[in-house]
């Protein structure tokens, strides 16, 4: 499932904008899943809560806050550098190495970013893990943000003024509708990633976002493919 553009649609981008989690590695990959529950232990030590509790409390504080982190800061004033660290403390050896994606990132033109909810450390590690961490000039983490999560307007306001970059000029990949809208606006070419095969399941109802359809220009489910298409000479 891949919208496979014509690469003169892209030939005018000079700065390429990855998210991570979801996005640089495959949904399958599942593992956004030990971060999650490793922050659901978090609210539930914090607060003492049996975990049912806290995994529907931390679920309220990301749909309310944009993460769970910027819920916690805003309601119990934790923190931030423990819980990144405690939450990100997991196993990277679930990331499967990505050579395909890693040539197809180095064959861009131009700059290309990580631009991510999570922390460096988190997006260092599973950048390396997939082999792909030194084919990007540059990440641009949640501490970068001013600990202020995507979707925010003034997350990508920090960044674009950080780095200089032209909205009009780049092209942004991810895996959530919702943190396209700003992009877009900013006149960003923007590219929804899903997972193979995309079949939502009941549990993940909750984050699927159709209403910020309208913020997405292409959608693929095979990032590297996606980007080998982009190269000149490759066909539409």
């Amino acid at each position: 499932m891949t919208d496979q553009p014509d690469p003169a649609r892209f030939a005018h981008v000079k700065d390429w904008v990855f998210d991570l989690d979801n996005t640089l590695y495959p949904h399958h990959t599942n593992l956004f899943s030990q971060i999650d529950v490793r922050m659901t232990a978090y609210v539930s030590e914090l607060l003492s809560l049996p975990r049912e509790e806290a995994r529907k409390l931390q679920k309220e504080l990301y749909l309310q806050y944009g993460t769970t982190l910027a819920g916690l800061m805003e309601r119990h004033n934790i923190d931030p550098d423990d819980f990144l660290l405690k939450v990100h403390d997991i196993d990277y050896s679930w990331v499967v190495p990505d050579p395909a994606l890693g040539d197809a990132i180095k064959a861009l033109p131009g700059r290309k970013f990580i631009f991510t909810n999570g922390d460096r450390g988190h997006a260092e590690r599973t950048a390396r893990q997939l082999g792909i961490l030194d084919h990007f000039d540059e990440i641009f983490d949640i501490v970068a943000a001013g600990l202020t999560p995507k979707p925010a307007p003034q997350t990508y306001d920090r960044f674009v003024a950080l780095h200089k970059i032209v909205g009009s000029d780049a092209v942004m990949f991810e895996d959530l509708a919702r943190n396209l809208v700003t992009p877009k606006a900013l006149g960003m070419t923007t590219v929804l990633i899903v997972p193979r095969n995309f079949e939502p399941t009941f549990s993940e109802i909750w984050e699927r976002d159709p209403a910020f359809d309208d913020a997405v220009d292409f959608v693929t489910d095979d990032l590297a493919t996606f980007l080998r298409g982009l190269r000149p000479g490759a066909e539409s």
